[in-house]
């Protein structure tokens, strides 16, 4: 025993030393104790966005005109919302032509209203947009997945439908590619068939089970101009194989695959060398149909590459009223605190997108919280509260309506929150949220757009509809939803999660029972979701409720100039 004593003591002295270290050095070490800059397969950042950053290391700051000021509106279509602080901004003004169209849709059964969603990882593998697409169509009316690329990174995550495709196609992105050999198309892309492949290329589509997806609606190509006069498309439905010519004439040119629903197909390109191919297109005609255009490690400037005539013919065949802009999460940690390079950059890609959108409104989403670890802590990253003042600045600015993802998460820590929750509400890298995280990220934004239609709906003198305070509870999925962030193979189950309860004083917005296809008029009863032969149990999860916080200090105002946008 008294030979193992020195070597106690050696190792206690040890132990001691490197505690004493550790305090003497603790001031030189970095705050943060993993880097932002680890290179992985699924983080690419847009290239746009690194020459932004490089270009604004010499810009000097910009001056802050908005903090402290009371925003005030005029007249759009003989509407006015009442002023709001800037510390509070939504912007509903700027969304009346949507509200337009959701009122004659709900009202007179008629017409059809579009969303293109742009987004990052956030969105990859239709997460986030699938459920409010669900939410949407439970209420509104309307059948299909909308707009899907020839190929997709993010296919075998997605459960919406099934795709697949041929190895053999060439595609050209607008994240790392300036000078494509055709415009990129609305999801910034433009592939091609390989010139020197002997296998067929094909594409493969078919319908999921789920509420309003389970047919693969008035599928229809859209590819673009060449001298091609040769190509065709074999279509291939069940046993039955059709040959189709394609006239690659116009800058934007479709072809109908089948009127109606389908519930799988199979297209073969023949002799299509040149032809610059964007997608085919699912949708009834009817209701409310959302186009998911996510791209990973997109910041949203890559928009601004768009070719206006080639948006301009998309927009005339497809009809868009709201486009969304949901980005940040590649853009944090990036250059400095100080974004004003960001929010100039975006500004400008917003008047560009009202370019090639004519009268289309423009919704803002921010930066969800994202945690990092600072010494052994995980906490609220520094840059994230001035990207989404940077994102909200740039929305007041361009007149778009505006989403504080951030504050509607819970604020300071709340990624944090998400991730230990149980079931926990997001992933471990404490920056992308899992299926359940996703849907309730859904129902926020979802419920905000729903504030603004039940204000603008009593500014018009509309009477209340028992709809306006349900968030319609899409039709539990048989499959299970995956997360956005992974690759896997979907399996047959059903998603546990359930829209927030309400919070006391206040009515939030509560699920309707599962959509059949019509209008709600009545709330339904509360439940968990259900699947055969087992009973998931749901854990509720409350909705921050972020009530107006009155910080002005002095009486500016700025009233935004007159919204000219219309519905059509």
């Amino acid at each position: 025993m008294s030979q193992n004593k020195p070597y106690f003591f050696q190792s206690f002295a040890i132990v001691v030393l490197a505690i004493a270290a550790m305090v003497m050095f603790k001031a030189y070490l970095p705050e943060k104790i993993f880097t932002e800059t680890a290179n992985t397969k699924n983080v690419v950042v847009d290239s746009t966005m690194l020459e932004a950053v490089e270009e604004a290391k010499h810009a000097p700051v910009g001056k802050d005109t908005l903090t402290n000021t009371k925003i005030t509106f005029e007249e759009t279509n003989g509407i006015k919302f009442p002023a709001e602080t800037y510390e509070d901004y939504k912007g509903f003004q700027h969304l009346i032509a949507f509200y337009e169209k959701l009122l004659k849709l709900e009202t007179a059964k008629q017409g059809n209203v579009r969303i293109a969603y742009f987004g990052d990882s956030m969105t990859d593998g239709d997460m986030i947009v699938k459920d409010l697409r669900a939410s949407l169509q439970a209420r509104f009316g309307g059948e299909g997945v909308g707009f899907v690329n020839i190929t997709s990174e993010s296919a075998p995550s997605r459960n919406t439908l099934t795709h697949q495709f041929s190895s053999n196609w060439k595609t050209q992105s607008y994240l790392n590619v300036k000078h494509p050999l055709k415009p990129f198309g609305i999801n910034g892309h433009v592939f091609f068939v390989k010139k020197d492949t002997v296998d067929p290329v094909w594409v493969k589509y078919k319908a999921s089970r789920l509420s309003h997806l389970s047919e693969l609606n008035n599928p229809t190509l859209f590819y673009g101009r060449s001298g091609n006069a040769k190509a065709s498309a074999q279509v291939i439905i069940g046993t039955d194989t059709l040959i189709k010519k394609l006239n690659p004439s116009g800058i934007l040119n479709t072809l109908s695959i089948a009127n109606g629903g389908l519930k799988t197909f199979k297209t073969n390109f023949v002799a299509a060398d040149s032809i610059p191919f964007y997608g085919f297109n699912f949708d009834d005609g009817k209701g409310v149909h959302v186009d998911n255009f996510s791209n990973r490690g997109n910041s949203g400037l890559p928009i601004g590459s768009f070719d206006t005539k080639l948006m301009q013919a998309f927009n005339e065949k497809l009809g868009y009223d709201l486009i969304v802009l949901h980005y940040g999460t590649n853009v944090l940690n990036y250059g400095s605190l100080n974004y004003s390079w960001y929010e100039k950059r975006m500004a400008r890609v917003v008047e560009h997108l009202r370019e090639c959108f004519p009268g289309v409104a423009i919704l803002i989403i921010s930066t969800a919280d994202k945690s990092t670890k600072y010494g052994l802590e995980m906490k609220t990253d520094s840059a994230v509260v001035p990207l989404t003042q940077a994102q909200k600045r740039y929305a007041v600015n361009t007149q778009s309506g505006y989403v504080n993802l951030y504050t509607l998460m819970g604020g300071d820590g709340s990624m944090v929150k998400w991730v230990e929750e149980l079931p926990a509400l997001a992933n471990k890298d404490y920056t992308h949220f899992n299926f359940r995280g996703s849907k309730k990220i859904s129902d926020l934004i979802y419920n905000q757009l729903n504030e603004g239609y039940v204000k603008y709906k009593k500014l018009r003198g509309v009477k209340p509809l028992p709809s306006d305070v349900i968030a319609p509870q899409p039709t539990p999925a048989t499959e299970e939803p995956v997360d956005s962030f992974k690759t896997a193979v979907p399996k047959t189950t059903t998603p546990a999660f359930k829209p927030a309860t309400p919070a006391a004083g206040k009515p939030v917005l509560k699920p309707a029972a599962p959509s059949t296809g019509k209008t709600p008029q009545f709330p339904a009863k509360q439940g968990a979701a259900t699947k055969p032969a087992t009973t998931v149990p749901v854990r509720p999860a409350v909705v921050p409720v972020n009530p107006p916080v009155n910080t002005i200090k002095k009486e500016d105002s700025i009233t935004t100039p007159k919204d000219t946008t219309s519905a059509n």
